[in-house]
């Protein structure tokens, strides 16, 4: 997926709230604007969204001395999800079709985005979206898909996200490798906090080799892409992986809130909706 008109103010966007999450004056976030404001004709339309970030959150780096400005927030969003865990595990366990629920809970998960919004109720958005319709839906597919596999590569999003992950990694009771990124950008999960949210428990957990906040391709490591040439099913997760692979030839399921018109309109749902999609059948 390319980057869009649309996306650039959402650059704008991170850099304002990530200046004023780390209490940088409003001199140094002007300054840091501008000079992000000068970097906009250097960005190519080509490159999905994700691997612009990259320059984006060096840049903030470079202004706020803070190589993982959202450390606490990541924390705290793995404590609150973990605090959750119980319930969501025996809502799971009382469940009629435990992997349906399951699936639905970790998508439900992707509301942790610290990219898009600086705030959110996790347990709020839960109990009040598992009870509504979601978008787009391929549900018998996957179902039918982890079923046949032997083992499963799981890409990882957002911190606190991963406790969700988790659910679903021990519904599916499948091998599994859980990918998170090679170092810390936005409130995506690194090892830290995959470990921190209990998955090596279920999951052997790899980084990709890339640093964005998805997963691109041309970044990441000869033993990740190996990886990924040769797994049967590969779970997606969020909108930056949705971003940088809805191209890829792949045996992929995306699940994901559409939470920009961009994306939403590039899966043909509405904005909010949650999304299961099978990568052979996208448009």
């Amino acid at each position: 997926m390319r980057t869009y008109l649309d996306c650039i103010p959402c650059f704008m966007s991170q850099a304002l709230r990530t200046g004023r999450l780390v209490g940088l004056s409003d001199g140094k976030i002007r300054d840091l604007l501008i000079e992000l404001g000068k970097k906009i004709e250097d960005i190519s339309l080509d490159d999905p969204p994700p691997k612009t970030a990259v320059m984006v959150y060096d840049l903030i780096a470079n202004y706020t001395g803070k190589m993982d400005p959202f450390k606490e927030v990541k924390r705290e969003a793995t404590e609150k999800a973990l605090a959750l865990y119980p319930h969501l595990k025996r809502d799971i366990l009382e469940s009629k079709k435990p992997l349906g629920r399951a699936i639905r809970i970790a998508t439900l998960g992707n509301v942790i985005d610290f990219g898009v919004s600086s705030s959110y109720d996790l347990e709020a958005e839960i109990q009040e979206m598992l009870g509504q319709s979601f978008g787009r839906w391929d549900e018998e597919a996957f179902i039918e898909a982890v079923t046949m596999a032997d083992w499963i590569l799981y890409l990882g999003d957002n911190a606190g996200e991963t406790v969700l992950d988790r659910l679903l990694i021990e519904t599916l009771a499948c091998p599994t490798s859980y990918v998170v990124r090679e170092a810390p950008i936005i409130n995506d999960a690194t090892r830290e906090d995959a470990l921190a949210a209990g998955l090596e428990e279920v999951a052997d957990i790899i980084s990709s080799g890339c640093s964005a906040p998805g997963t691109v391709m041309d970044q990441c490591t000869p033993e990740f892409l190996d990886l990924f040439r040769k797994a049967p099913v590969i779970i997606s997760k969020g909108q930056g992986n949705y971003e940088t692979l809805s191209d890829v030839d792949a045996p992929i399921f995306f699940l994901l809130k559409a939470k920009c018109d961009v994306v939403a309109g590039h899966l043909g749902v509405k904005k909010g909706d949650l999304v299961l999609a099978a990568r052979s059948l996208d448009p």
